[in-house]
C-alpha cells in the first residue's frame, strides 16, 4: 500500500512538473495536428509589458530602406488606405472605428496626429477609396461615405449600398477592392475550419456593379483570401487579379501551404475538397475527384499556417529598381504549430518565366517563440512610402528609402496598454449567473474549460488564466466583439457579452 501511495505522489509529483513547464512555454502535449500556439494576447488580449516598445530593437529591412513607428495607440489595426494627401486611414474592428493618421510632416517619420473618421459601426475592415468616396467593408454590408482627402473631412451621411452578407463564424473579416474594370471586388471567408458552406458567397470573391449594386460571386473554393491586389505583368496584358488564402488548420506542422493564387472568373480553388496543389483533403475530399482535377492550384506556396494577409504591389514611381513590380505580404504567423512561424513581411518577386521567388523584407517580429508584432496589411502611398499595420502592438510602421538609424522606433509609447486599474471586478453575482448560461450555451469548454483539455487532448484547446489582471469588464466587450481566430465570431449583444465577461473574470482570475 505505501509502495502505490509512493508510486502515486511521484507520478502526480511529475504531472505538476509537467504542467508547469507547459504553463511557462505555453506548449501543451499534444499531437502536432492539434497544437495551440498563438501569442497569448491574440486570444486573451494580454501581450508586451505596459511600457514596453515590442520590436524596436530587433526588426530588419534589406540595405537601402529606413523603418519608423509612424503610429500607435491603434487597437486592432488592420487593413490601411493612403490618400492623395498622404495620410493613412487605418480600420479597428474591435473599435468600430475607422481612423485618420495625419502624414509626416515635418520629416521625423512619425505620424502629426490622429482622427477619428467613423465610429459606431460593424467591425470595419476592408477599406477603399473612388471617386470622392470611402468606401468600407463592415462584417455584413459595404458602406460607403464622401471624403475630401485634401480638407481631410467626411461630408453626407454613412450610406449602406450592399447589404445582407454573411455574418459570423470563424472568418467575420470582409476585404474590399475596386478592379480595373470599374467594379467592386469583396472577399468573405469561410464560417469554419473545413466544411459545406451553405451560403455560395462564403470562401469566395464576390463581384459587384457599383451602377446598380447588383452582384455575383466571381471565384470560389478561397478558404479566406483576405488580402488581394491588381498585378501589372506588362503594358500589353489585362492586370491579374492576385490574392493571398488561408489554409485550413488540424493537419499538422507544415500541410497544407498556405497560397497565393491567380483569380479567374469562375475558377474554383479546391477548398473544401483539396488543399494546396489539388492534394485531397482527407475529410471532404472523396468523391470529388472531378472538382479537384478542374481547380486552381496555387501560383505560390507560403509556409503552412503563415497566414497571409495583406498584399500590395510597388508601383509607385518613388519605388527602388529593386522592387519595382513586386508584392510584399504581411504574413500575421501561426497557431496551428508546435513552433510558431511566419509573423513577418515578405516580398515576392516574379521572373520573366512567371517563376516567384519569396524573401524576407520585414522581420523580427519574432524572436525565440516570443512575438512583438503581427503583420496585417500593407499599402504604398503616391511618393513610394510603405506602410505596415500591425494588429499585436497596435502599431503603423513606415518604411521609406535611407539608410539612416530609425530613433523612433525606440522612444515611441506602448501602443495597447490594458487599463491601468484593471481590478478584473465582476459586474455582480446575477451577471456572473448570467454569463454561466451563455458559456454553456455555446459551447466554450470545447476550447477553454481545463477539465476537457485534460480529458480530450485531440481538441484545439486554449488554457486561460489570469485575465483579472489584464482586463476589466468593458475591454473585454471590445475583445468579444471581434475576436481572434481560431475563436469563432458569437452573434451576442453588448449586455450578452458584458455577462460572459464577469463570468469569465471571476472563474479565470
Amino acid at each position: 500500500m505505501k509502495r502505490a501511495l509512493k508510486a502515486l505522489a511521484w507520478t502526480a509529483m511529475a504531472g505538476l512538473v509537467l504542467l508547469t513547464i507547459a504553463v511557462a512555454t505555453r506548449r501543451y502535449w499534444v499531437p502536432e495536428r492539434f497544437a495551440v500556439n498563438v501569442p497569448l494576447r491574440s486570444l486573451t488580449g494580454s501581450g508586451p509589458a505596459a511600457g514596453a516598445d515590442p520590436g524596436a530593437s530587433s526588426l530588419r529591412l534589406p540595405p537601402g530602406f529606413a523603418l519608423t513607428r509612424f503610429a500607435t495607440g491603434l487597437n486592432n489595426a488592420r487593413f490601411l488606405r493612403v490618400t492623395k494627401r498622404g495620410d493613412v486611414i487605418v480600420s479597428q474592428p474591435r473599435e468600430g472605428r475607422v481612423t485618420l493618421l495625419l502624414s509626416d510632416a515635418n520629416g521625423d517619420g512619425v505620424s502629426e496626429g490622429s482622427t477619428p473618421l467613423l465610429t459606431g459601426l460593424d467591425r470595419p475592415h476592408g477599406l477603399a477609396l473612388k471617386d470622392g468616396y470611402l468606401y468600407v467593408a463592415e462584417m455584413t454590408s459595404v458602406g460607403r461615405v464622401r471624403f475630401d482627402a485634401a480638407a481631410r473631412a467626411l461630408s453626407g451621411s454613412f450610406e449602406r449600398v450592399i447589404v445582407g452578407l454573411p455574418s459570423g463564424g470563424n472568418h467575420w473579416t470582409r476585404t474590399i477592392g475596386f478592379g480595373p474594370d470599374g467594379f467592386l471586388y469583396v472577399s468573405v471567408g469561410s464560417s469554419c475550419n473545413v466544411c459545406i458552406e451553405q451560403d455560395e458567397r462564403r470562401a469566395a470573391i464576390s463581384r459587384y456593379d457599383p451602377s446598380t449594386w447588383q452582384g455575383k460571386v466571381f471565384a470560389r473554393g478561397l478558404r479566406n483570401s483576405v488580402g488581394f491586389a491588381w498585378r501589372q505583368a506588362n503594358d500589353a496584358s489585362a492586370p491579374e487579379l492576385i490574392a493571398t488564402d488561408n489554409g485550413r488548420d488540424l493537419l499538422g506542422n507544415d500541410f497544407p501551404p498556405c497560397e497565393l493564387n491567380r483569380v479567374v472568373e469562375g475558377g474554383f480553388y479546391g477548398w473544401p475538397f483539396a488543399n494546396g496543389d489539388r492534394v485531397k483533403d482527407p475529410d471532404f475530399g472523396a468523391g470529388h475527384d472531378a472538382q479537384i482535377a478542374a481547380s486552381h492550384p496555387p501560383i505560390h506556396r507560403f509556409a503552412a499556417h503563415n497566414a497571409p494577409l495583406g498584399i500590395a504591389f510597388l508601383d509607385a514611381p518613388g519605388t527602388t529598381a529593386a522592387f519595382r513590380g513586386a508584392a510584399l505580404v504581411a504574413l500575421h504567423g501561426s497557431w496551428n504549430r508546435t513552433s510558431k512561424d511566419g509573423y513577418k513581411v515578405v516580398s515576392l518577386h516574379w521572373g520573366a518565366d512567371g517563376s516567384i521567388t519569396q524573401r524576407d523584407f520585414l522581420t523580427g517580429f519574432l524572436e525565440n517563440e516570443e512575438v512583438s508584432g503581427r503583420p496585417v496589411d500593407i499599402a504604398q502611398g503616391g511618393d513610394g512610402t510603405i506602410y505596415i499595420s500591425d494588429d499585436y502592438s497596435g502599431s503603423v510602421f513606415r518604411v521609406a528609402p535611407g539608410n539612416r538609424a530609425s530613433p523612433f522606433l525606440g522612444s515611441a509609447p506602448a501602443a495597447f496598454r490594458p487599463p491601468e486599474s484593471s481590478s478584473g471586478a465582476a459586474s455582480g453575482a446575477a451577471a456572473i449567473r448570467k454569463g454561466a448560461v451563455i458559456w454553456e450555451a455555446n459551447r466554450c469548454e470545447t476550447c477553454h474549460d481545463p477539465k476537457v483539455a485534460a480529458d480530450s487532448p485531440v481538441r484545439t484547446t486554449k488554457l486561460l488564466r489570469g485575465l483579472a489582471a489584464r482586463y476589466d469588464v468593458e475591454r473585454m466587450v471590445v475583445y468579444l466583439r471581434a475576436p481572434q481566430p481560431p475563436m469563432p465570431l458569437f452573434e451576442l449583444s453588448d449586455e450578452e457579452r458584458r455577462d460572459l465577461a464577469a463570468y469569465v473574470l471571476d472563474r479565470f482570475r
